[in-house]
């Protein structure tokens, strides 16, 4: 019972994992004692981040770039993964992009390029990561979703909110297909989250306040808010949770 949050001796792809929110996930993990795979298109900045996650937390990390897009990346970085491990965990797909367009005119190559990397991309990696999973039966998955999967919001978000929405179904859809199979299927819902993408915010005192003020909590979210439900779904003290989203929001969804 004392370490039913640890992750010893398990093996953790993340998606996206040098995004801000992918980074902290994977740096969560592994001070949990999980082997990280940190995986995303630019690998030098995986690199670091798997530099970081040894350094820090002294669980073994391994930088090996993929584009969640196109499934034969995928599949060569699992292939990669499973030679030298022998298996695989846990999968977060952790990344995810927003691209802000009026609906009246919005341009359908960046509805396109949404769907792409916030939906084909978490489809993709589920399904060859889940194969593996199958084939141990077990397995524990983590998708990124956000409270504008259930919650739409103005400011030209209509595609980012579609998107997520989407995500969210196929956590649930997932759940249900793939629970006889020993996988479980959740997500992590974030409010904004300051970020690389989203400092902006946080550098600007009105632009800060007006977003804390919409939060019951009255902060913005950090990365680091967003681990410990993470490492909960993906631990054996989540065994018997699948197809739900936590929503680590400062109670903006309990309205």
């Amino acid at each position: 019972m004392k370490d039913m949050f640890r992750l010893d001796g398990k093996v953790a792809v993340v998606t996206g994992g040098a995004g801000g929110i992918g980074e902290a996930l994977a740096l969560g993990l592994g001070y949990q004692g999980a082997t990280v795979v940190v995986s995303s298109r630019n690998q030098q900045t995986i690199d670091a981040v798997a530099g970081k996650i040894s350094a820090e937390t002294g669980s073994e990390a391994l930088a090996l770039a993929a584009d969640v897009t196109d499934e034969r990346s995928i599949q060569s970085l699992v292939d990669a993964v499973v030679e030298k491990y022998g298996k695989i965990d846990i999968l977060v797909n952790a990344m995810g992009m927003n691209i802000k367009r009026d609906a009246f005119d919005y341009p359908l190559e960046d509805w396109d390029k949404l769907f792409e990397v916030n939906v084909k991309g978490t489809m993709a990696a589920c399904k060859v990561v889940g194969r593996v999973m199958r084939d141990q039966h077990q397995g524990a998955i983590v998708n990124l979703s956000s409270v504008r999967g259930i919650r739409g919001y103005t400011g030209g978000n209509t595609g980012y909110c579609a998107t997520k929405g989407a995500v969210e179904l196929i956590t649930k859809a997932l759940a249900l297909e793939w629970a006889s199979s020993g996988i479980r299927v959740n997500a992590l819902g974030p409010a904004l989250v300051i970020t690389p993408g989203t400092k902006h915010i946080a550098e600007d005192p009105q632009l800060a306040a007006k977003y804390a003020a919409a939060v019951p909590m009255g902060r913005i979210g950090m990365p680091e808010d967003m681990v410990g439900a993470v490492v909960f779904l993906c631990s054996d003290a989540a065994s018997f949770v699948s197809g739900q989203t936590i929503y680590v929001d400062g109670g903006l969804t309990a309205a």
